[in-house]
């Protein structure tokens, strides 16, 4: 992986771990919007209005944060289960494809298609 790609994903992860903790830090600790936006200007390296704008919609928005995560998370491990079932079949452009197809769906109605999707996959390889 190339060095600049490595810093841009360290970059996006603390930014992700920021967003989960001022999250909850406006709804369950009672934090004020400034001490989110100090929160983020000391641990993330992302521009003000940025940061502001990630605020306002935290704000308003419950929860945001936390079910991103655990969609982002949810639809790695989909992955990482399809790349190991798969092996070389496996294809990401592929997986993206059977992700988006349906449109806004539940987690659980995303697990049952990409397994059925890996099911397929793996007969139509048997049948070869």
């Amino acid at each position: 992986m190339k060095p600049h790609l490595t810093l841009w994903e360290c970059s996006l992860t603390r930014l992700r771990a920021a967003r989960l903790v001022i999250d909850s830090g406006i709804h369950t600790k009672g934090w004020t919007r400034q001490q989110s936006i100090d929160y983020m200007l000391n641990n993330t390296g992302w521009a003000k209005v940025d940061i502001e704008n990630d605020i306002n919609r935290y704000i308003s928005w419950p929860a945001q944060a936390n079910a991103y995560m655990l969609g982002m998370l949810e639809i790695r491990r989909l992955r990482d289960f399809a790349e190991q079932e798969l092996a070389d079949n496996f294809d990401l452009s592929d997986f993206h494809d059977r992700v988006l197809e349906n449109g806004s769906m539940t987690l659980p109605m995303t697990e049952k298609a990409i397994l059925s999707w890996v099911a397929n996959k793996q007969s139509e390889a048997r049948m070869r």
